[in-house]
């Protein structure tokens, strides 16, 4: 790593963070340095990520506050308190309300992780979430995640035709191998990471 990444740390140790934290001693925007370096490690050193986002928000920055608590609700599951992850989420689409021009992947990653877990309760309000954005989906990764998480929730109560014909929406954007951008033909695709809502779909599907 370069010294000029100094705080995109992969990995983290007495030694990394004595190193990070003299950095940024000197540094004149600590809160951007603070919310990347939480980023970069929120899934693997959940802890330390918190910390860096506390930090964060004693500071006074108006720009990055909705990735911040996207950021949070990463680490919160990591350390499989979804419930914080949620509440994490939430925050994050109240910042996007009352700044509409810095946008997020809450949208999407707060219905999903709702319908993942099972979280039934929510499944209104997910919903409302997902019908209300729709028109931001862009990636096939996108498209994926949102008829999923809609096949799921019609599922639950109990509208098949509709689960289903969600259900193969997703399945179709999870087929495509090139994201149409000529420059970053693997943007944006959905890979292998979502396993367990692939399962699901494929029994709504049946």
């Amino acid at each position: 790593m370069s010294s000029e990444d100094w705080y995109r740390n992969e990995e983290w140790s007495e030694e990394i963070e004595n190193k990070f934290f003299e950095k940024l001693k000197r540094a004149r925007r600590k809160e951007q340095y603070l919310r990347i370096q939480a980023c970069t490690i929120a899934g693997t050193e959940p802890d330390v990520a918190l910390s860096l986002l506390e930090q964060y928000f004693e500071l006074n920055d108006e720009f990055d506050h909705a990735q911040a608590y996207c950021d949070m609700a990463t680490a919160y599951i990591a350390k499989g308190e979804i419930a914080n992850a949620i509440n994490s989420y939430g925050k994050a689409l109240e910042r996007e309300s009352a700044f509409p021009n810095l946008k997020t992947d809450a949208y999407i990653l707060y219905p999903l992780l709702i319908v993942e877990n099972k979280l039934t309760k929510l499944y209104p309000s997910a919903n409302e979430v997902l019908d209300e954005h729709q028109k931001r989906l862009m990636f096939p990764v996108d498209h994926f995640r949102w008829h999923a998480a809609k096949a799921i929730i019609a599922a639950e109560i109990g509208s098949n035709a509709l689960a289903a014909e969600h259900a193969r929406m997703a399945f179709d954007a999870a087929k495509i191998k090139k994201s149409g951008f000529r420059f970053h033909q693997s943007l944006g695709l959905v890979g292998k990471k979502y396993k367990g809502v692939v399962s699901e779909l494929r029994a709504i599907h049946a």
